[in-house]
């Protein structure tokens, strides 16, 4: 039996996602965010050092981030399902978009999620100030990022609907989670068809709809 340990509101929604297009039986492993600093709780390190979700257990293997647990659950239970076939182009784009979701897609909009915050975590003298260099860090570095990496999502979308083919694959289950984040907190749908179908799409999925149901109330599943 796979062994997701699920977070709320992460990205281990996507694993349960996966399992749940792939049929494959899985016990679900629950934790809450602390609701004051939204990380997640300590009893995950002692899963894995790192603390963080998805961490996927079969057998003997602990296996953290979500790119890595995609590819193991494909390579080992996929039989060639929700992957284009070895040394295609769209393999290639399959592999990339795998690595880029978290390597390219995350990092700016962890950023603006910080920037966002930042303010209120300061004593409120300083408030001003911080939210002054914050505003400016946002405008002058991470709102860029974040429209370069959306419009790019938006063309590559607009050749198939999906991000490694003519069909649904795993690198459109690991992608989802940053097209949902960026929905939420940078206004991706704006000006922007190509994402908010392929939302509506995945959003609209039968297997996407069940592992809600098992994950768990998720902020990003209407965007």
């Amino acid at each position: 039996m796979l062994v997701v340990h699920h977070l709320n509101n992460s990205r281990s929604q996507r694993i349960l996602w996966l399992l749940e297009e792939l049929e494959l039986p899985y016990e679900i492993r629950f934790y809450k965010r602390d609701p004051k600093t939204m990380l997640a709780p300590p009893e995950l390190k002692r899963v894995h050092p790192l603390g963080k979700a998805p961490v996927l257990v079969d057998g003997d293997v602990v296996l953290p981030e979500s790119g890595a647990i995609i590819e193991y659950i494909l390579n080992r239970y996929g039989n060639g399902r929700l992957m284009p076939a070895e040394e295609t182009s769209d393999w290639v784009r399959f592999v990339f978009w795998l690595h880029y979701a978290e390597g390219s897609a995350m990092p700016p909009l962890l950023l603006k999620l910080i920037f966002q915050m930042l303010p209120e975590k300061v004593p409120f003298l300083l408030r001003p100030l911080v939210r002054k260099i914050a505003s400016g860090a946002q405008k002058g570095f991470v709102d860029p990022q974040l429209l370069l990496n959306m419009d790019f999502w938006e063309s590559e979308l607009a050749k198939t609907g999906w991000f490694a083919g003519t069909d649904l694959t795993g690198a459109d289950i690991q992608m989802s989670f940053p097209l949902e984040a960026a929905a939420s907190r940078a206004g991706a749908l704006l000006g922007r068809p190509n994402v908010r179908a392929f939302l509506e799409r995945i959003h609209a999925r039968p297997a996407y709809r069940r592992a809600i149901e098992k994950g768990g109330p998720y902020a990003y599943a209407k965007p």
